[in-house]
């Protein structure tokens, strides 16, 4: 059974917790806070979750999620992602984050940061422009007239297909918008963000985004 580590316990972590322990994925959480701090959580997910620490859920994941402020991006773990598709929900929120100036003079996108950081791995844009209390009710079936669709953007053409399988797997179409570096098209403050579209909708959003 495949293994997933999501560092990031929040809104969108452990909702995307709960849709892939209903799916049949096991799941190791992690927080800032420590373990015992996800006891609640981790007790309402059931027995394919269990909480630890962000060095033990990067060993423990096949692939893994990093859902944490920008600020904490530092602090992922390098070594034991080596090799793995990391899915990166994240957005540049500077009331929260601080000032990057990378990111305010458009040099960089937030998912480049992780990549960055993370040079071994397969870092793909997913699951960022989506309210969390949406993950787990907006989804349909494949087919259904105007299914909502989500976008990924990936430097590696594998980690891209990936999230388009996982994707459909939580009920929703996919746009690949293409490498990193054009990720910032679905991100905050941009036609895309957070808004409930489809296939079709999604790329009129993504071609209409401005930098």
């Amino acid at each position: 059974m495949t293994t997933v580590g999501i560092i990031g316990a929040g809104n969108i972590g452990s909702t995307l917790a709960e849709g892939l322990v209903q799916r049949g994925y096991d799941v190791v959480i992690s927080n800032s806070r420590g373990p015992e701090s996800l006891a609640d959580l981790v007790a309402r997910l059931g027995d394919r979750a269990r909480a630890a620490t962000a060095q033990e859920a990067a060993e423990a994941g096949d692939w893994a999620i990093v859902t944490v402020p920008l600020k904490a991006v530092d602090r992922i773990p390098v070594e034991p992602l080596a090799g793995k598709i990391v899915l990166d929900t994240n957005n540049y929120y500077w009331e929260r984050d601080g000032h990057i100036a990378a990111l305010d003079e458009k040099q960089t996108t937030t998912s480049q940061l992780l990549q960055d950081h993370l040079p071994g791995s397969k870092v793909a844009k997913a699951f960022n422009h989506i309210m969390s209390g949406q993950i787990l009710t907006d989804g349909a079936p494949a087919g259904t007239a105007e299914r909502r669709a989500l976008a990924t953007a990936s430097d590696f053409d594998d980690a891209a297909a990936f999230v388009t399988s996982l994707y459909d797997e939580f009920g929703f179409d996919t746009v690949n918008i293409g490498p990193l570096a054009e990720s910032w098209r679905v991100e905050r403050d941009q036609p895309a963000y957070v808004v409930a579209q489809n296939a079709e909708e999604l790329e009129a959003n993504l071609a209409r985004a401005q930098r």
